[in-house]
């Protein structure tokens, strides 16, 4: 899957599951009672205050866990995330 700031939260959920963690690690709730939240990873990002640079961070990052299935999407999203450091 090629991930854009215009990929719903819906596909980036179907199609690499570890995004779930990474986007909660983040601080954007992808999931509400089981269902995936409706919209674009940039409309998702923006609401929750996110800038362009953290946007491109969020698309270069989910390629990586989309190229990695095996990886942890919290555990890197830790290991990544100098903000929390």
């Amino acid at each position: 899957m090629q991930i854009t700031k215009e990929s719903t939260i819906e596909d980036l959920i179907d199609e690499v599951p570890s995004s779930v963690k990474y986007l909660m690690v983040e601080g954007i709730r992808c999931i509400v009672c089981g269902e995936p939240i409706w919209g674009s990873l940039e409309e998702a990002a923006e609401e929750k205050g996110f800038n362009e640079k953290d946007i491109e961070r969020f698309v270069k990052d989910l390629q990586y866990l989309a190229d990695n299935p095996d990886e942890d999407g919290e555990k890197y999203a830790k290991k990544i995330n100098v903000k929390k450091m």
